[in-house]
């Protein structure tokens, strides 16, 4: 299990040493939601957030999971890249020339991760898998944090799981599958066992004491299914 906590959910008057508790505890990635108020109902932050915590991440090597949840992505890809971005991932619903936007986000140096609505199914997917490093599934409709898990998000985990496996990357092995939206302990395990690799946690390790809540989701992987 990679765990990459949303710091939409963290303390933004305290936005650096929140997010290093979290990876203090034994987070492994920061997932940074990109939001425009355009492609999703609401605004949240963009590159100056990622430049603030840039010496955070390079001081523990952690990575940048920057999910882009906005309408013509392509157009900053590059700034995205240049404030310290590990991958990037931009929306299927966003990208009319898809296979162009993840050709470019590989020309920028980094992973390209694409991710689907809950409503978008996993085929339209088919003609570019083996060109993505990530794929993320959206287990809420995104837009907002602290949503409820959609029950139907396990089995398209799954189903991915099976399409995937078969997939090679222009890096190395198939796509990681990603998870973003309600994800707790109470269904991590059920979504590592239908497949999944990278599970984004907003409230869930934020809200609280954020060394309890990453051993839960630790706990959580070491249980026998």
């Amino acid at each position: 299990m990679t765990l990459a906590p949303s710091v939409l959910a963290a303390d933004f008057g305290r936005l650096e040493a929140h997010a290093r508790e979290a990876i203090d505890a034994g987070a492994d990635w920061l997932h940074i939601d990109v939001m425009d108020g355009h492609f999703v109902p609401n605004i949240s932050f963009g590159v100056p957030v990622m430049r603030g915590l840039r010496a955070l991440a390079d001081e523990t090597d952690t990575p940048f999971d920057v999910h882009l949840m906005i309408e013509e992505p392509d157009r900053y890809l590059e700034d995205f890249a240049e404030a310290g971005a590990s991958v990037i991932t931009v929306h299927q619903e966003a990208c009319p020339h898809l296979h162009r936007t993840v050709q470019a986000i590989h020309a920028l140096g980094c992973r390209a991760g694409v991710a689907v609505n809950p409503a978008t199914p996993l085929v339209m997917l088919e003609d570019v898998l083996g060109d993505l490093d990530l794929v993320l599934v959206m287990s809420v409709n995104p837009g907002f944090g602290g949503q409820s898990f959609i029950p139907g998000s396990t089995d398209k985990v799954r189903r991915l799981r099976q399409m995937t496996s078969g997939a090679q990357t222009a890096g190395a092995g198939r796509p990681l599958i990603e998870v973003d939206g309600g994800v707790s302990p109470d269904n991590a395990r059920a979504l590592l066992d239908a497949g999944a690799d990278v599970f984004v946690a907003g409230s869930a390790v934020f809200r609280g004491d954020v060394a309890e809540n990453v051993a839960a989701f630790r706990r959580a992987e070491m249980r026998t299914a």
